[in-house]
């Protein structure tokens, strides 16, 4: 796991740097343009600049520390957010250009979100807690409909939607199936959870922490025996923990 984190804090590091040379490539460029650019573009540009800069470096730089002492800085978790949002398209790029494969970077930023999540110390109730999964959990010849109605399962075995059931009724924590983004959305709106346990590939995992980035959201990757979203599986024991992560009372490894 700690290789994971690394992965993608060296990436923000990384473009940091990128971004610190293209601005000084600029500035070199127009201070030697003064007739067609004038002295206060120049300043005004560098100022942004710099802002920017130490807006971001510090949003990583807290990203490092929190990592480091498993502790939050409430009064810089805005920062933190907004600096992880606005340089994880660029980590992909830059990840791109020194051949480190997306997927590994998309798990590494998963593992920094839970990471940061973990640190904050939550303690919410049971019953506000949401796992959202992915339809392709369910088997493929299945007839029931359970994106409507996830108790529509009949719980024979040939999946995991059964044992997730379970797994709810046993934490008293909300269970939904979602059928893509969307509707993923529409049942965090409607039902309004204080924290979402999310399961899925890296891509939707990272694509679905951003957009809700408002509440906390512990991604749990699936795995994909058969293939992308074709009867897939998860781990409950990865359940469990992405639970105690956000619940640190009264757990005790039931499906370890």
């Amino acid at each position: 796991m700690l290789d994971k984190k690394r992965t993608y804090i060296g990436l923000l590091i990384l473009s940091l740097i990128f971004i610190l040379l293209s601005f000084t490539l600029i500035w070199f460029l127009l201070n030697n343009k003064d007739v067609f650019f004038g002295q206060i573009f120049i300043i005004a540009l560098a100022i942004i600049a710099t802002i920017a800069f130490l807006i971001l470096g510090l949003g990583t730089l807290a990203i490092i520390f929190m990592i480091i002492r498993s502790k939050t800085i409430p009064s810089l978790e805005n920062i933190t957010q907004k600096a992880n949002d606005l340089l994880f398209p660029l980590t992909i790029m830059v990840g791109k250009l020194v051949g480190i494969p997306k997927e590994r970077i998309l798990r590494s930023f998963i593992a920094v979100n839970n990471y940061l999540i973990k640190s904050k110390h939550l303690n919410l109730k049971n019953n506000k807690i949401m796992i959202l999964a992915p339809h392709c959990l369910q088997h493929a010849d299945c007839p029931y409909k359970i994106t409507i109605d996830v108790f529509n399962c009949k719980q024979c075995g040939k999946c995991t939607i059964g044992d997730l059931i379970t797994f709810a009724h046993t934490y008293n924590v909300m269970l939904v199936v979602a059928s893509g983004g969307t509707l993923a959305r529409k049942f965090i709106k409607d039902k309004r959870p204080q924290g979402v346990i999310a399961i899925a590939c890296e891509r939707d995992l990272s694509l679905g922490i951003q957009d809700t980035s408002s509440i906390p959201v512990i991604g749990v990757l699936n795995s994909r025996p058969n293939g992308p979203c074709y009867n897939t599986k998860v781990s409950l024991d990865d359940i469990e923990k992405a639970l105690k992560i956000i619940k640190e009372d009264d757990i005790k490894c039931t499906f370890c």
